[in-house]
C-alpha cells in the first residue's frame, strides 16, 4: 500500500498549487482520501477530504480553506488532487493525503494509509 504526494513548492501569495496523492496496492474506489498539513510548531490539522467514489465522492473542507481549496479525483489514474488557489502565507505547511474506509468520518484516527507529504511554502 501507498500514498505518494506530489506537486508542493514555494509560491506567492496569491499564488495557486495543485498537489497530487496517487494512491496503489488497495482498492482506490472503496476509500476516502483526506489531506491534512503540519505547520512547524503545530499540530496535524485536517484540510480537507472526499469520500469514496462508491459513496458518491462529497468533498468535505476546512473552514480556513472553503471557497479557496477543491478536492478532485481522477479514478482511472488512483489520483486525487488538492486545488489551492489565494493561497495564503498561513496555508505554508507540509501536506500529507491519507486514506479511510469508505467515507469521511471527521477523525484523523479513521486514517490508516498515510503518504510522506509534500511542502508548500508560500511567501509574503
Amino acid at each position: 500500500v501507498q500514498l505518494v504526494e506530489s506537486g508542493g513548492g514555494l509560491v506567492q501569495t496569491g499564488g495557486s498549487l495543485r498537489l497530487s496523492c496517487v494512491a496503489s496496492g488497495f482498492k482506490f474506489d472503496d476509500w476516502a482520501i483526506g489531506w491534512f498539513r503540519q505547520a512547524p510548531g503545530k499540530e496535524r490539522e485536517g484540510v480537507g477530504c472526499i469520500d469514496s467514489v462508491s459513496h458518491d465522492g462529497t468533498t468535505h473542507y476546512t473552514e480556513s480553506v472553503k471557497g479557496r481549496f477543491t478536492i478532485s479525483s481522477d479514478n482511472s489514474k488512483n489520483t486525487v488532487y488538492l486545488n489551492m488557489n489565494s493561497l495564503k502565507p498561513e496555508d505554508t505547511a507540509r501536506y500529507f493525503c491519507a486514506a479511510e474506509q469508505k467515507w469521511c468520518s471527521g477523525r484523523e484516527s479513521m486514517f490508516k494509509f498515510w503518504g510522506k507529504g509534500t511542502q508548500v511554502t508560500v511567501s509574503s
